[in-house]
């Protein structure tokens, strides 16, 4: 008995490696000429002149910067650690979660001005931007986005222990979602970008956590 239950954790412990997240098992929405995967993190050259947004305030729609994802149903939680060598007003870096090229929200570190900010733009339809600026530049840091019934919440942290709200932001639930890691040089003429223990994890759907907490046998 005792072989066979050992037996049986070996099997579940393989099978739950060999499901493990691979970067090379997803896909680019618009590839940079630049990029590579090594010792399970990503490095790209983020193409120049290139962005997301829609709309509002400026009047254009760009939907052209890289973005590496696969595709996520239900609830989940996802974080990635990001390192950029940017230069040029509006660089970025960070995890975008998409549903369409009118419904995404992507979170990360923005340059602005020489200051070091965190980004989340929202868009629905039209694009809304909101920031952090941080009182010093940082060689890292950690975005974290936990998606739970209609709602996202955007975390950042500097050690991955630590994690501070940064945004929450409603996104349609009950519908698959791209989930990834992007860049974007709206300004620039591109930079250097790295994204290490890229990792999402799924969540047990809370609505149906509520129906089997209410009809549990007695």
């Amino acid at each position: 008995m005792k072989r066979s239950i050992l037996l049986t954790l070996a099997v579940l412990l393989a099978a739950a490696s060999s499901m493990a997240q691979s970067l090379e098992k997803m896909q680019w929405f618009n590839e940079p000429e630049q990029w590579e995967i090594k010792d399970k993190t990503l490095s790209m050259f983020v193409t120049p002149k290139t962005d997301y947004w829609r709309i509002s305030h400026y009047g254009f729609t760009v939907d052209d910067a890289p973005f590496y994802y696969a595709t996520y149903g239900g609830e989940f939680e996802v974080k990635v650690k990001v390192t950029g060598d940017y230069k040029t007003r509006f660089d970025q870096a960070g995890i975008m979660l998409r549903i369409d090229h009118e419904n995404y929200i992507k979170a990360g570190i923005e340059f602005v001005d020489g200051k070091f900010n965190l980004s989340t733009v929202v868009t629905h339809h039209t694009s809304d931007w909101s920031v952090i600026t941080l009182d010093k530049a940082v060689p890292y840091i950690w975005i974290k986005a936990v998606r739970r019934l209609d709602a996202v919440e955007v975390f950042y942290s500097f050690d991955d222990k630590e994690y501070t709200l940064m945004r929450n932001a409603w996104l349609q639930d009950n519908t698959p979602v791209q989930v990834g890691v992007m860049g974007a040089s709206p300004d620039g003429d591109g930079f250097r970008a790295t994204f290490e223990h890229f990792k999402v994890k799924h969540l047990p759907d809370m609505r149906r956590l509520e129906w089997l907490k209410k009809n549990s046998a007695q």
